[in-house]
């Protein structure tokens, strides 16, 4: 196989093999640390603009379905792994990873350590990266990394979302729910279909008019890739929202936009939070929750403490004291910053949409 190469933005070189579509990528560097999934989180339109590293170590042991996908196709820029399996052993699978990420044409770097590399992620943060396969000179590289703007400041959402509205679910259910599509995961809608509810899905710009104009009985915000901060549009949307006075629920970056809708700041955290066992803390019951995350920004938190007469914070994350969840005093809306939809797993925080239908109610 071709010698590969992942240059990072700090100028570490780490050498390896090339797996996938020969090419040449960039984004930011950010690591998953779920054992299970990978197509899935590949899929996820939250990666998007980002070369994702996996900590674990064999990738594309059970093979690839069609059906165990979150879009239309892979959303992560490239990937980064240790053992890249081009055999699989599931018999349910329909294809290997080496074809799918052919087809789709994800480039991919194996055969490095990867273990090295998430601790300088860890310790340096996270930064711009680029992979290659076909190009072995640093300067070309370094120039070509360069370019690259920085994820901060990025507005990524109108580059996943929807072209065009459509429907998802019965539309004889009880509840119509307008769900704004900044990066959406078909896992999400399915978990709210299976509630009782039918979906109109917006594109990331929709005029709140428009979105009104269904009649929805409440508001959903998805998660999506991209920087909240540069997303003007989608939290002067989210402020008309919750004038309107219908239950609103967010998800990750959703979360992060109901936060600028009442004034409250994000941040972009040191190398964010990604995998599928992060523990957090209800802080309403006591309970903790084994989660599923993806996110590199939060809410900043002395901001929430600060404003005890808006916002009640609900879920923190107990690795890091960050905030995993908000509840706004004086409107029926609330949100998390992980992914309770969770597929293929864990499902701890699945209640989470039955309090959004209690609302609904």
């Amino acid at each position: 196989m071709a010698q590969a190469l992942l240059l990072l933005e700090d100028g570490t070189l780490f050498k390896g093999r090339a797996a996938g579509k020969i090419g040449t990528v960039t984004g930011e560097i950010c690591f998953n640390t779920g054992m299970t999934g990978y197509q899935e989180i590949f899929t996820d339109p939250s990666y998007y603009g980002q070369i994702l590293a996996m900590t674990n170590v064999h990738i594309g042991n059970y093979g690839t379905r069609k059906d165990e996908v979150e879009s239309d196709g892979i959303k992560i820029a490239g990937l980064v792994c240790r053992n890249f399996s081009v055999t699989y052993s599931r018999r349910r699978a329909e294809q290997s990873l080496q074809d799918y990420a052919e087809a789709e044409g994800l480039v991919v770097i194996q055969d490095l350590d990867t273990r090295a590399l998430v601790q300088h992620i860890r310790t340096r943060g996270a930064m711009n990266a680029i992979v290659s396969s076909e190009i072995d000179d640093l300067a070309e590289l370094r120039r070509r990394l360069e370019a690259t703007p920085p994820m901060a400041g990025l507005e990524l959402s109108s580059q996943v979302t929807t072209a065009e509205p459509y429907f998802w679910g019965d539309p004889e259910a009880r509840y119509r729910v307008a769900v704004m599509d900044f990066g959406i995961k078909r896992s999400i809608l399915r978990c709210l279909a299976e509630r009782g509810c039918y979906l109109k899905v917006f594109p990331a710009r929709t005029p709140f008019e428009e979105v009104k104009a269904w009649n929805p009985d409440g508001y959903f915000l998805s998660n999506g890739p991209g920087d909240p901060a540069a997303m003007d549009y989608a939290v002067a949307l989210t402020r008309q929202m919750l004038d309107d006075g219908k239950p609103l629920f967010g998800i990750c970056l959703g979360q992060q936009l109901l936060a600028l809708a009442v004034g409250l700041p994000t941040y972009k955290l040191h190398h964010g939070h990604r995998g599928i066992n992060h523990p957090v803390k209800n802080l309403r019951t006591g309970r903790g929750e084994i989660t599923s995350q993806n996110h590199g920004f939060g809410v900043l938190e002395q901001a929430i403490y600060d404003s005890p007469s808006i916002v009640e914070p609900t879920h923190i994350n107990l690795n890091d004291q960050t905030i995993e969840g908000l509840r706004l005093k004086n409107y029926p809306a609330f949100s998390v910053q992980y992914h309770p939809e969770a597929s293929p797993g864990p499902h701890d925080a699945r209640y989470l949409f039955d309090e959004f239908i209690a609302l609904l109610s």
